[in-house]
C-alpha cells in the first residue's frame, strides 16, 4: 500500500512509503531503469521523508530500492537543468541529503544492493546506519561526467574514511566493493545478497523499541558534536538530560528496569 501523494506516471518511477508498525519503509521503485532518479522521484523522496518526519507513529525509517539495485544515480540527461539550482527538493520538504533545514530528527537505516552510485551513496551517508548486500557496487563517479558531487559526498566521505580514502574514490570515480565501503566506514554491515532489507528492518525495529525522545536527543547531540564540536555537545548534556528525566518514557524506563520487563515507551 502506498501512502501520501498519488504515484507519478510509471515510466517516471515512484517513491513509496509503507507502514511496518512504527517503521516507515521508504522504497525507490523504478527497477526497469535501475532505480535511476527522475525529477518525479526526487520530489517523491522529499515528500516521503517529510511524511516520515511529521507522522508521530513512525519512529525510524528504512530506505531501500526495489529490484536488483538500490539506484544507479540521477537520470542525468533529465535532471541536468536542476543541477545548478540550490536545491533538488521543494523548500518546505525535509532534505533527504540533510544539507539544509528542515532536517529530520528520526533515524534512517539504508539497505543497498546492486548498483549504489552517486546520489545513492550520498543518501546512504546522509542516513545513520548502512547495510550492504555483499555484491553491491559503489561509485561516486561525478568527476567522469564533468560535474562535482554536491549531495554531501565531499564532506561525509572525508568524515567517515579520512582524506586519503575519500579522495581515492572521489577523484577517480572508480567502482568499489562492499568490502571497501565497509573498510571506509560508509556501511556498517555486509550481508548475503537478498538479506539486506531484512537486516535493515531488524535493526530499525530494535531502534523503534527504544525511547523515542531519547533516540532523537541522542541523534541530535551526536550531530551537534560533529558539526559544532564536542564542547557544544557537552554544553547541552545537563539541559537535555533534565528534559528526558521529566518524561513519561524515563519513568517507564526505570519501572521496566526494576520490574525486569520490556519497556513500553510512548514518546512522551
Amino acid at each position: 500500500m502506498t501512502e501520501g501523494p498519488a504515484a507519478p506516471e510509471p515510466d517516471q518511477g515512484q517513491v513509496t512509503l509503507q507502514a511496518e508498525g512504527s517503521v516507515a519503509l521508504i522504497a525507490l521503485d523504478r527497477p526497469a531503469k535501475l532505480n535511476g532518479f527522475s525529477r518525479a522521484m526526487l520530489t517523491g523522496l522529499a515528500e516521503a521523508y517529510t511524511e516520515f518526519e511529521r507522522d508521530e507513529r513512525y519512529r525510524v525509517a528504512v530506505l531501500h530500492g526495489v529490484g536488483d539495485n538500490f539506484t544507479a544515480g540521477l537520470e542525468l540527461d533529465k535532471v541536468v537543468g536542476q543541477m545548478g539550482d540550490e536545491d533538488f527538493w521543494p523548500a518546505e520538504c525535509v532534505d533527504p541529503l540533510a544539507r539544509r533545514p528542515p532536517l529530520r530528527t528520526k533515524p534512517v537505516v539504508t539497505a543497498v544492493q546492486g548498483y549504489c552510485f552517486t546520489i545513492g551513496i550520498e543518501l546512504m551517508l546522509a542516513g545513520d546506519i548502512g547495510i550492504a548486500a555483499e555484491s553491491t557496487q559503489f561509485s561516486q563517479l561525478e568527476v567522469g561526467r564533468g560535474v562535482m558531487a554536491t549531495g554531501g559526498a565531499t564532506i561525509r566521505m572525508v568524515e567517515r574514511a579520512g582524506w586519503g580514502n575519500a579522495m581515492a574514490h572521489l577523484l577517480t570515480g572508480d567502482r568499489f566493493s562492499a568490502m571497501e565501503a565497509l573498510r571506509c566506514g560508509f556501511v556498517q554491515e555486509i550481508v548475503p545478497d537478498g538479506e539486506q532489507l531484512d537486516r535493515a528492518l531488524k535493526i530499525a525495529r530494535v531502534i523503534a523499541d527504544q525511547a523515542p525522545l531519547a533516540v532523537r536527543a541522542t541523534l541530535a547531540n551526536a550531530r551537534k558534536a560533529l558539526h559544532q564540536g564536542p564542547d557544544a555537545a557537552m554544553a547541552e548534556f545537563r539541559q537535555v538530560q533534565a528534559r528526558l528525566l521529566a518524561s513519561e518514557d524515563a519513568t517507564e524506563g526505570v519501572a521496566s528496569f526494576t520490574e525486569r520487563r520490556q519497556a513500553r515507551f510512548s514518546g512522551r
